[in-house]
């Protein structure tokens, strides 16, 4: 594996938004042969070049545009001694999943979870970074008021607390009586699917957030 192929998964891991730009095709003799490559975020190169400083300049100057699109982009660039064509190919972060609670549950959705793109991590971060997904599979954890206003606090995508309203109602309470909206927990959580097992739970819950994900509607439970 090359040095920005180890980068971008390196960046990946961590859940980072990237492009990777790939000479495809060479016209004349510029100072770049196919298959050279760089990586990119938004402000700057990361790893690996395109030939020389002026077709980085330009892979760069493209970075920030195709990540905001998210769709692959194909670009000439020029220079006086010929041109090459670049494939930019953005990675867009990953969203992080932060599940708590120590359940069958639980681990059933840090498992599928990665398998289903998120970045699934089972102890609260110092900082919760806005637009995370989070799950708590522990209706009786005396913390979970404590651990909901602090997430809360930090706009994530979802938040969701498993259990039914007669398991969850006091917590909902106390956020309240803290002065914490609470309109965008979602308790009970999971799509209305029949689940009983824990995987069917699971199951149930990752569907869910795949739909929030996209922004699709479904059934939820209710109850």
């Amino acid at each position: 594996m090359s040095d920005v192929e180890s980068e971008l998964v390196r960046r990946r891991e961590a859940g980072e938004e990237v492009v990777m730009a790939t000479v495809v095709r060479v016209a004349g003799e510029p100072p770049a042969r196919t298959g050279e490559k760089i990586l990119l975020d938004r402000t700057g190169a990361l790893a690996g070049t395109l030939g020389c400083s002026e077709f980085d300049a330009a892979a760069r100057a493209d970075a920030a545009p195709v990540l905001r699109t998210g769709r692959p982009e194909l670009r000439t660039y020029r220079h006086d001694l010929g041109s090459i064509e670049v494939y930019l190919e953005p990675y867009p972060p990953v969203p992080l999943l932060v599940v708590l609670g120590r359940t069958p549950v639980a681990e059933a959705l840090v498992r599928w979870g990665r398998e289903l793109g998120f970045r699934a991590v089972t102890e609260l971060p110092e900082e919760v970074p806005t637009g995370a997904y989070v799950v708590h599979t522990d209706h009786d954890d005396p913390d979970l008021p404590d651990q909901l206003e602090r997430i809360l606090r930090r706009q994530p995508r979802f938040v969701g607390v498993m259990g039914s309203r007669r398991h969850t109602a006091h917590h909902l309470a106390e956020l309240r009586r803290r002065g914490v909206a609470v309109d965008s927990i979602r308790s009970p959580v999971g799509l209305e699917i029949g689940a009983r097992s824990a995987p069917e739970i699971a199951l149930s819950i990752l569907a869910g957030l795949v739909a929030a994900r996209s922004g699709a509607k479904v059934g939820w439970k209710d109850r």
